[in-house]
């Protein structure tokens, strides 16, 4: 059953947006997200008919000594202090910036392009548009959302709004504490895991104008891709993408607004973060 105005969004896919913005907000903390967010309106209203409080969902994995990476060396960390000897605790980490749930910022793979202390703040919040591909990645590791998916996301739950962080839940999260089995390499290396396909984010950053992309992987590319092509086409266009997202299955396809709480690291081409889902 689409949503009303579904089948007129996906028909104005060539002729360009049309679809009206509801004005209703859930709660004071949805109302504080919308107003610091042009474009969360549409994303955090509520149906009328009912009221329910905002909910938080956490999408960030723990950032652990030995989580896996794509390259480089995994996380580290000793203790420096401790109560018992020092009368205070602390540790000391050492880690590449693209560990754990994290962020590409432009600058990752575009010369010239904007690192980390360069994005605004209304950057880092965005409505969420969560595409399920667990059934087709669970018969093929090599799984990548195409356009064909996005089609029928919105068929179903309404067409995705401008400024929105688009996640892919592949459901490959579940194996993050196996790194042999979340990178899944071959004989020769080749690492097998989902990600996003170039039309599918051609069609976003055109016809939808996003804000960025998220995956439950390593990678924003499948992870049997040696071109990187959708972080070059992502990043070229300025957008930021997240890797290593955890909890997908948890949040709703469409509601959520996502705060990506990433540190401006000097000179950063990205860094690890918290993610956290309103609504």
């Amino acid at each position: 059953m689409c949503l009303p105005g579904t089948i007129e969004a996906v028909r104005e896919d060539l002729e360009g947006p049309g679809v009206s913005r509801r004005a209703l907000l859930a709660g004071g903390g949805a109302a504080a997200l919308a107003a610091a967010l042009p474009g969360t309106a549409e994303a955090m209203a509520p149906r009328r008919s009912r009221r329910r409080s905002t909910r938080v969902t956490d999408l960030t994995h723990t950032f652990r000594a030995g989580f896996p990476v794509y390259s480089g060396n995994p996380p580290a960390r000793k203790t420096l202090v401790s109560i018992e000897k020092n009368g205070f605790y602390a540790q000391e980490w050492t880690f590449g910036e693209h560990s754990g749930t994290h962020m590409d910022a432009p600058g990752h793979f575009v010369a010239g392009g904007r690192l980390v202390t360069k994005l605004r703040p209304q950057e880092l919040l965005a409505p969420a548009a969560v595409i399920d591909i667990r059934a087709r990645a669970a018969s093929n590791p090599d799984a990548a959302v195409t356009p064909d998916d996005l089609r029928a996301y919105e068929r179903r739950h309404g067409r995705i709004p401008k400024g929105a962080l688009v996640l892919m839940n592949s459901g490959w999260a579940a194996k993050v504490n196996d790194p042999a089995a979340f990178k899944n390499a071959d004989a020769g290396g080749t690492y097998h895991f989902p990600g996003f396909g170039l039309e599918a984010v051609d069609f976003l950053l055109r016809r939808r104008a996003i804000r960025g992309i998220g995956v439950d992987t390593m990678s924003l590319d499948p992870g049997n891709s040696k071109t990187f092509d959708v972080h070059k086409r992502l990043l070229g266009a300025d957008r930021y993408g997240l890797e290593n997202v955890a909890n997908l299955s948890k949040l709703r396809p469409r509601g959520a607004t996502v705060s990506v709480g990433v540190i401006p690291w000097e000179e950063g081409s990205g860094g690890p973060c918290r993610l956290l889902a309103f609504g």
